[in-house]
């Protein structure tokens, strides 16, 4: 089927080529649905549908399109009983799965909205990715794409175009430089690319301390994690401010192992299914012994928080920033005998000693808004020191 109704919304920044879920997940990989739909002939959902079929068709004086029909039935069914739900066609099941495992096709740029200037600006480059190998750089903007300017067509229409099929190309025209001023034309080939997800540097106000930025969780993100701690320790830094800021969440397994390593021995996550039945997840005695303070806000969701709760639960870190998105369930993927495929939520989560948080969210040891001038400003373009919870943050590692 061809899906019209999209579920998802993106929050946060914009990744070329990848969607970034709104969940935790568990994905039964290429695992058929294999139970088979019982007879519902009585149910009040069926009867209802029967008789309005029957009457469109004794009376419709229209053209019968049932196969939209059942896209947007499907799409409402899952929509009214399951928030965090979502029916996906092959593709976007193909996409959902390239995603989660960290393998994307595009640029490899991360990006926001330049509203002063209508365009894109370039953020971050993934490293070994085209935009790298291009050229692009940080700061750039582009302003048009295949001819077609970005102030014109809008932004998520211009991300569109931007994405594409490994080996295929993408005119970009970029603006860069004092006031913009330099104007430059690239021809950029689309590829396979590694998602970058963890961002890290030694913070300006104290070349003690270490800054990671966790975008989400997939299956890189372990590594990029670990290596991150890795190199900032080799700078110097002993100590860590761990942002979760506008993190959407992502794989279960991927926050868990990232947990293991930081936690010392003990419960990581307990989940319940339907049953009340409950599965700890354990952590390992190794754990990583550095200072930490963890930074979270209203769009810090799911693993995000899970990672967040977890932490706060050992007092390993304070906890600074504003209260948490508050989504305490975990959804599966399962595939369905024509391909499509269903992620449902199919159990609650719940931190190692705290109450699942499910539409409350997690409150910060430390409440603390962006400051007004800020506020409604790009995480990426705030400097440091303008960055109040960061520097609360910075000013309770250096207590």
């Amino acid at each position: 089927m061809n899906k019209k109704i999209s579920i998802w919304a993106t929050i946060g920044i914009a990744i070329i080529s990848v969607i970034i879920t709104f969940q935790i997940t568990f994905i039964a990989v290429d695992s058929a649905y294999d139970q088979k739909l019982k007879d519902s002939s009585g149910s009040e959902i069926e009867q209802k549908l029967r008789e309005i079929m029957d009457l469109y068709h004794e009376l419709y004086i229209g053209e019968l399109d049932e196969s939209d029909a059942l896209e947007n039935v499907v799409d409402a069914y899952v929509a009214s009983v399951d928030k965090y739900g979502a029916y996906l066609t092959p593709e976007e099941y193909a996409a959902r799965m390239a995603d989660n495992n960290a393998e994307v096709e595009g640029i490899g740029v991360h990006i926001i909205y330049n509203a002063d200037y209508a365009s894109i600006e370039v953020v971050n480059i993934m490293p070994d990715s085209p935009a790298e190998a291009a050229g692009i750089l940080p700061g750039d903007l582009i302003i048009e794409i295949e001819g077609q300017s970005v102030a014109e067509i809008g932004y998520y229409p211009a991300i569109d175009l931007v994405k594409g099929e490994r080996g295929t190309y993408v005119k970009l025209k970029i603006r860069r430089g004092e006031n913009y001023a330099e104007e430059k034309d690239f021809s950029v080939m689309r590829d396979k690319v590694t998602e970058q997800t963890v961002l890290h540097h030694v913070t300006e106000a104290d070349k003690t301390i270490g800054y990671i930025k966790i975008l989400s969780f997939d299956t890189g993100t372990v590594g990029q994690f670990t290596s991150a701690v890795d190199d900032l320790r080799e700078q110097g830094c002993d100590k860590l401010v761990l942002d979760v800021r506008n993190n959407p969440g992502g794989l279960l397994n991927s926050v868990t192992a990232i947990l293991d390593y930081i936690l010392p021995e003990g419960p990581i996550v307990r989940l319940i299914d339907k049953s009340d039945k409950v599965e700890t997840i354990e952590s390992d005695e190794a754990c990583l012994d550095m200072k930490m303070v963890v930074v979270c806000n209203e769009n810090t969701a799911s693993a995000g928080e899970l990672f967040t709760s977890a932490i706060k639960d050992y007092k390993l870190a304070k906890v600074v920033g504003t209260v948490t998105y508050g989504k305490g369930t975990v959804q599966q993927i399962r595939r369905l005998p024509d391909g499509d495929a269903l992620s449902i939520s199919y159990k609650m989560y719940s931190p190692p000693y705290s109450d699942n948080y499910e539409g409350i969210g997690i409150t910060p040891d430390i409440v603390i808004e962006m400051d007004e001038s800020v506020a409604n400003v790009n995480l990426y373009k705030v400097p440091e020191a303008e960055d109040t919870q960061l520097m609360r943050a910075i000013e309770e590692l250096k207590k």
